[in-house]
C-alpha cells in the first residue's frame, strides 16, 4: 500500500523491539458497517487501532495491524446456512496478540521485495490481473509466499509469516460471530466476491469478474482489515484437516496428522459465490506449488 497520513500523532512509546528495525505503533482509524440480511446498513461506526508502518520502497509500505489477543468461537454452528462439517466442532480458541497486513500483500509489495513477479504470475496474460500495483500479487503458491517471508523477515530484522488458520479466523471475525464481519451476509459495496450468487436475502449485483486494488472499497471490519472476505483466497500455514477434532486451542498452526502437501486457504475470492467467502468457511489447495489467479495471501508478524 502506498504511503498514507497517519491520524494523529503517534502513539506513546514504543512496542517491543524486534532485531532490526524500531517497532513504533501508530494509531489509525476506519469505518465498520454492519448490513442486515438484505444487504441494507444498519449501522457504521468509527473505528481506531494500532499500526505500525514497515517501508520497503520509496513509496511503498506495509501496514501492520496490531490484532489483540482473545478467546473466541472458531468455526460454525449447525444452524449456520451454507456451513460444512469442515467447519465443525465449533471450539473455543485462545490467540496471543499479533500484527497482521490490513490488506493482502499487493503486486508493488511483491516486487519491493522479491525484485520480479513470481513465476506463475507472468504467465498471467489477463491486464485485468495486473494493471494496478495496488491489486493483490496472484498465482502465488505456499513455496512463493514463505520465500517472501522470509526475504521480508532478512531485511527487517522481524518475524514475517503466514497467518495461522486460527489466527486468521479471529481476525477476520474481530469479535463478531455473525457469517460474515459485516453481519449477515456482504454486498458488491463492501466486498468483491461473486455477488451474482449473493448471500442471505441480499439483491442480486453485477459481478466484477476480477480482483480490485487491495482496500479500495473502504469497508473495514473490528480490527481495521479489509478485504477479509473475497478478492483473493489467503493462504494460511496449517496443512488440512476434514474436521477441527482435536485441532488445537492456543491458535498454533495445525500442522501434524495431515497430508503435508495441503495448505488451507481462507477468505473466498473475487469469483466465489458469498457462502464461500463466510469468516467460518474453509477451502484447500492441494500442493505447496500448487497456483491459481484466485489465490493471494497477507503476512502475520510476532514481535520477538
Amino acid at each position: 500500500m502506498r504511503k498514507t497520513t497517519d491520524i494523529g500523532a503517534p502513539a506513546a512509546g514504543t512496542a517491543p523491539a524486534a532485531a532490526g528495525r524500531p517497532l513504533v505503533l501508530r494509531p489509525f482509524a476506519f469505518e465498520v458497517v454492519t448490513l442486515d440480511q438484505d444487504g441494507r446498513g444498519i449501522e457504521r461506526r468509527h473505528g481506531h487501532a494500532q499500526q505500525f508502518i514497515e517501508d520497503l520502497a520509496d513509496d511503498v509500505i506495509l501496514e501492520m495491524a496490531q490484532i489483540p489477543g482473545g478467546t473466541f468461537l472458531m468455526g460454525a454452528p449447525e444452524s449456520e446456512a451454507d456451513s460444512l462439517g469442515v467447519e465443525r466442532p465449533q471450539h473455543p480458541v485462545t490467540v496471543p496478540p499479533f500484527f497482521l497486513g490490513r490488506y493482502t500483500v499487493t503486486i508493488e509489495q511483491w516486487l519491493a521485495v522479491m525484485g520480479a513477479l513470481p513465476e506463475g504470475m507472468q504467465i498471467v496474460v489477463d491486464e485485468a490481473f495486473t494493471a494496478s500495483a495496488r491489486q493483490p500479487v496472484v498465482r502465488v503458491s505456499y513455496n512463493d509466499a514463505d520465500a517472501f517471508c522470509v526475504r521480508l523477515s532478512r531485511a527487517t530484522g522481524r518475524d514475517y509469516r503466514l497467518p495461522t488458520e486460527a489466527e486468521w479466523e479471529y481476525a477476520c471475525r474481530a469479535g463478531t460471530t455473525s457469517p460474515f464481519a459485516f453481519g449477515a451476509t456482504i454486498t458488491r459495496e463492501v466486498a468483491n466476491y461473486d455477488s451474482g450468487s449473493p448471500g442471505a436475502a441480499a439483491a442480486e449485483e453485477k459481478t466484477r469478474g476480477r480482483t480490485v486494488p487491495v482496500g479500495s472499497l473502504g469497508a473495514a471490519n473490528g480490527f481495521g482489515l479489509l478485504d477479509m472476505h473475497g478478492n483473493v483466497y489467503e493462504l494460511c500455514e496449517d496443512r488440512w484437516h476434514s474436521s477441527y477434532q482435536g485441532a488445537p486451542a492456543d491458535g498454533s498452526a495445525w500442522v501434524s496428522d495431515a497430508d503435508q502437501r495441503t495448505r488451507v486457504l481462507r477468505g473466498g475470492s473475487w469469483s466465489h459465490r458469498a457462502k464461500y467467502c463466510r469468516a467460518a468457511a474453509r477451502n484447500i489447495v492441494g500442493n505447496p506449488t500448487g497456483r491459481s489467479r484466485k489465490i493471494g495471501f497477507r503476512v502475520a508478524m510476532t514481535p520477538r
